[in-house]
């Protein structure tokens, strides 16, 4: 996919979110002192009214996001990915999620994006952890285009959100038309031999991977899971009854995460092989994007070898 213009994920958020504070001025971004990563610059300079800095207190953001919900405001805490979920756990859960508060939680750097800025920055356990907490809703989008829709459809839907963005330029897979459901898988394409569910930066390997496949005769299925929770357990059920094969892609650890949900399904439904792509429950390092993935196996090769051996 070289030849598609490439753009991270966080960028469609910071234009998206300044055009729904436009339009709403109960929204609020609640910044944690990194506002030029997460692309809320515009936001800031464009709203300065709807636009609040915390500093490095991430903890206190999720609090005063909560407090601001019970006020009707729809606050948006914008942050890391691992600092979104792993050091805003504990108020996540006890301030936003128990109350079930209008709060979204909008994160760049998510997965292993950050790649150089090492594993004290990658988000591998993210998804995993927040998908467990009750009125939690989890979203990966798979690129710039997806992402605007997926944001806007979030900011205009009640309840708990963590919303989880890419630090490095991925392909944009989907045109300004492509309409998006929370909560609903993105089919890109259908296929009889094997099913391919990936969400986020992974999406554009299962698109390239389907590609090579066809070259040898194997159809494949391809859905976008941009939503892990709740996770659409109907569109993972028919592979499971129509196919039988699946492959998850993900940057994410391979436990609890997208490869996870989808075992859940068919450990339920009692049938169905799944192969899970991702990283492979070990930390990350400092490294290029594209290096770190390769440690893990997370590669158009590596999925069509598994594919290939499933048939």
């Amino acid at each position: 996919m070289s030849e598609l213009k490439k753009i991270a994920t966080r960028d469609g958020f910071g234009k998206e979110i300044v055009e729904l504070g436009k339009e709403n001025p109960d929204l609020l971004v609640i910044d944690t002192d990194i506002g030029k990563s997460c692309q809320t610059g515009s936001f800031r300079k464009e709203l300065p009214n709807q636009h609040l800095n915390v500093g490095i207190a991430e903890q206190n953001g999720a609090g005063l996001a909560a407090g601001l919900a019970t006020c009707g405001k729809v606050p948006f805490v914008v942050t890391y990915a691992v600092f979104g979920s792993l050091r805003m756990c504990e108020m996540i859960r006890q301030e936003i999620c128990y109350p079930n508060l209008n709060v979204k939680i909008a994160c760049s750097h998510g997965g292993v994006t950050p790649a150089n800025d090492g594993a004290s920055h990658q988000a591998i356990e993210d998804i995993g952890v927040l998908r467990t907490i009750p009125n939690m809703t989890v979203i990966m989008p798979a690129d710039y285009n997806s992402t605007r829709k997926l944001v806007r459809q979030a900011a205009n839907t009640y309840g708990p959100m963590f919303l989880r963005f890419t630090r490095d330029a991925v392909p944009q897979i989907y045109g300004e038309d492509v309409e998006f459901t929370i909560g609903k898988a993105h089919q890109i394409q259908d296929g009889r031999d094997i099913a391919l569910i990936a969400n986020g930066d992974t999406v554009r390997l299962a698109i390239e991977a389907a590609k090579t496949l066809a070259k040898d005769g194997i159809s494949a299925r391809v859905l976008d899971m941009h939503t892990i929770k709740p996770l659409d357990v109907e569109a993972v059920t028919s592979a499971v009854n129509e196919i039988g094969k699946i492959i998850t892609i993900e940057d994410h650890n391979i436990l609890n995460g997208l490869g996870s949900a989808v075992c859940e399904v068919a450990a339920e439904l009692g049938k169905g092989i799944v192969k899970r792509v991702g990283i492979q429950d070990q930390f990350g390092q400092s490294a290029p994007y594209e290096r770190l993935l390769e440690m893990n196996g997370i590669t158009v090769e590596h999925i069509v070898k598994l594919a290939k051996e499933l048939q």
